[in-house]
């Protein structure tokens, strides 16, 4: 078949380096103007279509990403707001659960059915790293959202492990603290308990805290946020790396918090706040055994096992509220709600937003980089009977009671 005959351009020419050139200008992928250039016409004509092909291609790109580009970028934009050590754990999720069954695919052609099928893996994982993939992949596909780059996120309804949407954990209940503490007065949790229930501070801020930032004289105490915690190989590594920069922060605390710190302080050997018996930063697993104090007195049900005729048979158990522990008499049974660490923080947050404090101090106080994420988040009513809401309401309204 014969070649078609195609019409070369004239170019001008450019004398470089005693030798003449023929030139041309295009625009590339980010607008800027170009020069390429050749000893023949042709040559330059086929390097001005290789060029042009290259640059279609990137702008297409540009547009229409895969997920494993998107996900570059994302983890590049997040490197800005987040710690080594957070970059690293997604970066290391992302390779492994949303890259290799993913990456190669379009965003604009992902569909509900894909992010499922790529989440099936998972469900033979732990619970924590199913919902961290889970949410990695919420981010992805909602910042290209934002960004215009999908017109459908193939997100929504996409649930959590098991099937069911994710239940977010609600603030304790003033009546549910109160439990708390008298349960675990005098014991190891109750400091770190204290510090996050009445000042807000993350897990990895409290205990990274040293008592160079705690400020007990000033005519308003204050705790200053200037350090985190993170445990490597399960030793502790401390440092001022912090979450994101608005988590560096002054937080002024309450009179209960103020006592338990100076009282604490009387007797420490440690610049850390909470420390082991050393006087060095809680390991993870000390953390671990720390808060087993907590858990150990809740009524949860639980399992464990035991060996029949040689056999491991798996029990479970329900303890009943009041009751002391079988092995164990000082341990009692107090507990009858959920609570996790991050909890603490939690409660500490709603409480203020319910007590009227305004979002933008909230935002400041919890150490959120913007108030939506304070608003989306905790921004729920810590009451909602209507025996409870009563007062508010009415309080709201400027009426004393009912006419």
């Amino acid at each position: 078949m014969a070649k078609k005959n195609r019409s070369v351009p004239q170019y001008g020419t450019v004398m470089r380096k005693g030798i003449l050139y023929y030139r041309t200008r295009i625009q590339d992928a980010d607008g800027k103007q170009v020069s390429l250039y050749a000893t023949t016409c042709e040559e330059l004509y086929e390097k001005q279509l290789a060029a042009k092909k290259q640059i279609k291609e990137i702008i297409f790109h540009q547009k229409h990403p895969t997920v494993g580009e998107y996900c570059e970028k994302w983890l590049l934009m997040q490197s800005a707001k987040v710690s080594s050590a957070t970059l690293k754990g997604y970066t290391s999720d992302m390779k492994n659960y949303i890259v290799k069954p993913l990456g190669d695919m379009y965003m604009e052609e992902v569909t509900a059915d894909d992010i499922r099928l790529a989440l099936v893996p998972l469900m033979k994982k732990s619970e924590g790293l199913y919902n961290t993939v889970n949410m990695l992949i919420k981010c992805i596909f909602y910042s290209a959202e934002r960004s215009k780059l999908i017109t459908y996120n193939p997100c929504v309804g996409i649930c959590a492990k098991g099937g069911k949407p994710m239940k977010k954990k609600e603030a304790l209940t003033d009546q549910q603290v109160e439990v708390l503490l008298d349960a675990v007065k005098g014991l190891p949790p109750y400091l770190f308990i204290m510090i996050c229930l009445y000042s807000g501070l993350r897990r990895e801020e409290a205990l990274g805290l040293q008592w160079d930032c705690v400020f007990l004289d000033e005519s308003t105490p204050y705790i200053a946020v200037q350090r985190a915690w993170r445990s490597e190989h399960n030793r502790p590594a401390i440092s001022e790396i912090l979450k994101t920069a608005a988590a560096k922060r002054d937080i002024p605390i309450p009179k209960c918090l103020v006592d338990c710190l100076r009282e604490t302080k009387a007797n420490s050997i440690s610049e850390y706040v909470i420390a082991d018996s050393q006087g060095q930063p809680l390991s993870y697993s000390q953390f671990q055994r720390v808060w087993k104090y907590v858990t150990v007195r809740s009524t949860k049900e639980r399992a464990y096992y035991k060996y029949v005729n040689g056999q491991s048979i798996k029990c479970t158990v329900k303890p009943t509220l009041g009751m002391t522990q079988k092995n164990n008499p000082k341990i009692q049974y107090m507990i009858d709600f959920d609570v996790t660490p991050h909890q603490l923080r939690h409660t500490y947050i709603t409480n203020l937003l319910y007590a009227g404090v305004d979002p933008k101090t909230v935002q400041y106080l919890a150490g959120h980089e913007n108030s939506k994420t304070t608003m989306d988040i905790y921004a729920k009513v810590k009451y909602n009977k209507p025996e409870q809401l009563f007062d508010v309401v009415n309080q709201a309204l400027g009426q004393n009671g009912l006419n």
